[in-house]
Formats: structure tokens, C-alpha cells, sequence
């Protein structure tokens, strides 16, 4: 069991990109933890800076989570030493969602040019990965999760029409909501890689409640859409000990197998789910009934 509770970083790698690791922690460490702790172990603050790739490594199923903001010209994803790989995704798989400007990414030859909220899957295998922005004044923002991959399967975009959509909640429970299932195995193969964007109705504030857990998966939330001067309170820990994190815009934050995964804001928003582990079954959750959360 890991006991060091500060959250070690390896710091920048070159001047494009940045890795951090974070070590995997137990729900009994968890519970004698700070708020600095918390915040140190499982939020990731900073994910978007100017000409660069930023990669936090999770060693819960060894979830890459990242973010690069190409401006000046493309940024080429590379391999960090931690790795020990030739390339990038020569053991991985990878998952793009645009949450900026107009931007490209070409992957293995082939250019898929990503409008908001437009996503992008590369397959276990592809070489020579580029990031570039359409117009420097209003940049791409790529959002990027990885996951190790034992096949490949084709490299797919994913817009906006293509992803497989659920209406759940209500106003009246203040959760009202719209998820897009965009890298998700009903609509395209993957390995382990899961991920969707659930956009919350006016009004409503609430995500993923009633919460759940899943043992045979962790996540990662990343919120955006916040808007300026509102925040959101993330709630994880086992369901009869939660923790809270508060979250800004642009953040996200690192969600543990054995941790509920839920939220509230002080105004509606939008996150980002990603999701790795031994199943590909987006309904394989074991609920927590809200009068039962401790």
C-alpha cells in the first residue's frame, strides 16, 4: 500500500511538454487526509498552457490525462521517458476532445480537423501524432486521456452527431441532463478507453446523482463550461466517507475505482468523463441510494 500522501511530480520533460505522476492511494489513507491533500493527490489544476502537452499519470490502471494548446505551430506528442516506449502509442490508446478553437490533429498521415466538442479516437500503434490550431487567436484546446492498449483499432473521429445520446434526470431533482457517449464501445471499438461529455440543463446542477461506484473502473472528471465566478464542489471517498474537492473551470480531477464520482455547481456547466478498466460496460455501476451517503 502506498503511504506517501504528497503528490510527487517528475516537473517539465522539455520546453512542450510536462509530466507529473501521481502514486494510486487507499480508501483508509484517504480518510485521515487535508484538504492540501486531497487536492495534491487527485486534482489536476492546470492542464492547458500555451505551446504545450501536459500529462498527469494516475497509477490507478495507469490513467493518462492531459491537455495541449498548440499556438505558435504544431506541437508532435511525444513519448515521455517514463513510458520506456519508442512512441507514444506504441502500448496506448488515445482519446481527443476539442474543448477550444478550430483545430487539426494528424495522426499516422491523416488529418481530422475537430470543431468544439468534437472528438477524436487514435488507436494503439500510431506514429507521428500533431496538434495545430486553425487560428492563433483562438486556439484549440485539446483535452486527451490515455490508457494502455493491448490491439489497435482504427483511428475514428467522432462529431457532435455521431455520438449516442441520453436525456436522464429532471429539473425538479436539480440534475437534468444530456450525456454524449462519444469514445464509447457502442459507437466505435476500443480497447479499455471510454469516453463522453454530459452537459447539464439550465437550472440543474447536479451530475451523476444518485452517485455509483464501479470496481471494475476508475474515471476522470474534467469540468468546463463553468462560468466566471462560479465553481463546482466534486465529491468523492467510499459512500459512507466522502470527501470534497472544489473545482475551478478547466480542471479535473482523478476518481478512484473504489470512490463515488459526483458533483454540484453554483450554476450549470459542462464535464468530460473518461474512463479506463476491465470492462467495456458503460452500465456496470453499483449505485449508492442518496438517503444511504455519508
Amino acid at each position: 500500500m502506498q503511504t506517501e500522501l504528497t503528490t510527487p511530480a517528475t516537473g517539465l520533460t522539455d520546453q512542450k511538454m510536462a509530466f507529473e505522476s501521481r502514486y494510486a492511494t487507499s480508501p483508509t489513507e484517504v480518510k485521515g487526509m487535508t484538504t492540501d491533500q486531497l487536492r495534491q493527490n487527485f486534482l489536476i489544476e492546470k492542464l492547458f498552457v500555451a505551446d504545450q502537452v501536459r500529462w498527469v499519470l494516475s497509477f490507478f490502471d495507469r490513467y493518462l490525462t492531459g491537455g495541449a494548446v498548440p499556438i505558435a505551430g504544431p506541437i508532435t506528442l511525444q513519448a515521455p521517458d517514463q513510458l520506456k516506449a519508442a512512441y507514444f502509442l506504441e502500448r496506448r490508446e488515445l482519446g481527443i476532445i476539442n474543448v477550444g478553437g478550430p483545430g487539426r490533429v494528424t495522426a499516422g498521415g491523416i488529418s481530422y480537423d475537430l470543431e468544439y466538442k468534437e472528438a477524436l479516437y487514435v488507436g494503439q500503434g500510431t506514429q507521428d501524432v500533431q496538434f495545430s490550431s486553425h487560428d492563433e487567436g483562438n486556439p484549440a484546446k485539446f483535452y486527451l486521456n490515455s490508457t494502455p492498449a493491448t490491439h489497435s483499432y482504427p483511428s475514428r473521429k467522432v462529431a457532435r452527431a455521431d455520438a449516442e445520446v441520453v436525456e436522464l434526470g429532471s429539473l425538479e431533482t436539480a440534475n437534468h441532463r444530456t450525456i454524449n457517449k462519444l469514445l464509447v464501445n457502442s459507437v466505435l471499438p476500443t480497447c479499455q478507453l471510454q469516453m463522453g461529455m454530459t452537459e447539464l440543463k439550465a437550472g440543474s446542477v447536479w451530475n451523476t446523482m444518485p452517485a455509483h461506484t464501479h470496481d471494475r473502473r476508475m474515471e476522470v472528471y474534467f469540468y468546463f463550461e463553468v462560468p466566471q465566478g462560479q465553481s463546482v464542489c466534486h465529491f468523492m471517498g467510499q459512500p459512507q466517507e466522502t470527501r470534497h474537492i472544489w473545482m475551478q473551470n478547466e480542471q479535473a480531477v482523478i476518481s478512484p475505482n473504489w470512490s463515488i464520482h459526483s458533483g454540484v455547481g453554483t450554476s450549470n456547466y459542462t464535464f468530460i468523463w473518461g474512463m479506463a478498466g476491465e470492462n467495456l460496460d458503460y452500465s456496470d455501476m453499483d449505485f449508492c441510494p442518496i438517503t444511504e451517503l455519508r
